[in-house]
């Protein structure tokens, strides 16, 4: 197989490329416009995240690669938020490297779990690159590759006396808090303490009663229990259900991979060209499956608060916006449509990123996308984020796209023009 693009062949064997088509690419110069959502914006099904206005072939080069990074890192984002959210203010940390898709996913995985709210990773590498808060704890070999369980965590506790969170259920786990405590003691001896100890198996709500009970009689009150052990969403939510002790959750496998939703289904549609100078062609693709449908216009995202609280967004063509009042239609129901005046406190999601190929967003530290992650969710419902039936959160079209949408469907079905 060829691989090299000026030595790729057609099935006749002669060159698949006109050499000076590839001369063309290696002059190219970005000149789009992009305009996205701000990373840490909640975004729902149908919403663009991104917009990409330039020459059709700079516009289609971007594909893959936009959709490769967007659509992975929201989505473990996406978990990483649900995760936080089952924890109920717990600390979150993220785990998943060595479970993840390669180290490229690994360390993806670290940042997005940040931003969807995580309050670290043990994931070095990541907390170099993106400035996100290294935490951790030994590993089983550790343990292990000394003689006795005890011989390990005074080892560790030499080694790192400002870092000591003992991993306890290599052997029998009480006995193994057993050990931690006595090492946890001599720490607090030398003007040290004990962080915490880590349970990775078991019972975890059971175990955490007990663990908690031993801290406490060894007047170990600060000693934080963290549990691990393939964690997510909805083990932790029944872990909180039943009482447990666990002060901060350390999830890996199940966050870094996406258990359960292996990929998001992100798409890249052309929805309107143009010749230079000219007016815009709205395109629409079709499919039986209305998801996978797309929607014409030059699509921007309006979202409309009250009471300090997100109600409803609106898709709308930025070329014909409404001239007055906002009337939203759900275009998937017969029900009425909801309306809202010009003044609505409202605001457009999608900002400029690029302007003519040059960048104008001053990008943000990744703390103050973590931040807007965790702001957002508050703005939003408690009956939209639960776990189980949530309540979908409502996105609408407005009237004059609908209508355009609509009518190209129909055009586009019975092929006229």
């Amino acid at each position: 197989m060829i691989v090299a693009g000026t030595t790729l062949t057609g099935n006749d064997g002669k060159l698949l490329f006109d050499p000076a088509f590839l001369d063309y690419l290696r002059r190219l110069e970005f000149a789009c416009d992009v305009d996205a959502m701000p990373e840490g914006t909640l975004a729902f099904p149908q919403e663009p995240l991104l917009r990409v206005r330039g020459p059709l072939i700079q516009a289609q080069l971007l594909e893959t690669a936009l959709l490769t990074i967007i659509s992975f890192q929201t989505l473990i984002a996406t978990k990483a938020a649900r995760v936080c959210l089952a924890a109920e203010g717990d600390s979150v940390l993220e785990f998943g490297l060595r479970r993840a898709q390669g180290p490229d996913g690994g360390v993806s995985a670290s940042r997005a779990s940040y931003v969807g709210g995580c309050t670290g990773t043990s994931n070095i590498l990541a907390g170099k690159l993106f400035a996100i808060p290294v935490r951790g704890t030994h590993a089983h070999s550790w343990v292990m590759s000394f003689p006795a369980e005890a011989d390990s965590f005074e080892a560790y506790a030499r080694a790192m006396p400002n870092n000591c969170i003992f991993l306890v259920d290599t052997y029998r786990t009480v006995q193994g808090v057993r050990r931690a405590i006595e090492a946890g003691s001599k720490l607090v001896a030398t003007g040290h303490k004990l962080a915490g100890i880590r349970l990775d198996s078991g019972d975890l709500a059971s175990l955490s009663f007990e663990v908690r009970r031993m801290l406490d009689d060894a007047d170990l009150h600060d000693a934080l229990i963290v549990g691990s052990g393939d964690l997510d969403e909805h083990r932790i939510t029944d872990l909180k259900r039943r009482g447990s002790k666990v002060d901060v959750w350390g999830v890996g496998t199940r966050l870094s991979t996406a258990h359960g939703d292996p990929a998001l289904g992100g798409v890249y549609k052309l929805s309107a060209i143009r010749e230079p100078g000219g007016t815009w062609e709205h395109k629409i693709k079709l499919s039986d499956d209305s998801a996978k449908g797309s929607t014409p216009g030059v699509l921007q995202v309006r979202r409309f608060r009250e009471a300090e609280r997100y109600v409803t967004d609106a898709i709308y063509d930025v070329s014909a916006p409404p001239v007055d009042d906002w009337e939203l239609h759900d275009p998937d129901s017969q029900t009425e449509p909801t309306s809202f005046p010009p003044e609505h406190p409202s605001d457009d999601l999608l900002v400029p990123v690029f302007q003519g190929g040059r960048r104008v967003y001053q990008a943000v530290p990744i703390e103050a996308s973590r931040c807007r992650t965790i702001d957002e969710l508050k703005l939003l419902h408690d009956s939209v984020k639960r776990l189980e039936e949530p309540e979908p959160y409502p996105v609408r079209l407005e009237a004059g796209l609908l209508r355009l949408k609509r009518d190209l469907q129909w055009r586009a079905a019975s092929d006229r023009p």
